[in-house]
């Protein structure tokens, strides 16, 4: 299991834009979405979407199986920390006749 996984957001700031030598203006306009869109996502207040996924993969920063996968395990990882809040009844296995 993954132990606080980065948010796919700061791999993109550092690993492509930044290692790119592009400014967020012009990596918004390579990937054809907004200054706001890609800014909120390297900030971590969004999500790699389907969408943005498909886009950082033609942009031939790494395929968008991965991006997807990575946003998944930060995900799955912050609902775990808060799962101790979640009241669920836990059901008994079916008895098969």
């Amino acid at each position: 299991m993954m132990h606080d996984p980065s948010h796919p957001g700061e791999v993109i700031k550092h690993d492509c834009i930044e290692a790119s030598q592009l400014t967020v203006t012009d990596a918004a306009d390579g990937l054809g979405v907004s200054r706001k869109a890609l800014s909120e996502l390297i900030n971590c207040k969004s999500g790699v979407s389907p969408d943005m996924a498909i886009r950082l993969e033609k942009a031939g920063w790494g395929t968008a199986d991965t991006w997807l996968r990575m946003q998944m395990q930060f995900d799955l990882w912050q609902a775990r920390k808060k799962s101790g809040k979640l009241k669920v009844k836990r059901f008994e296995e079916a008895v098969h006749a």
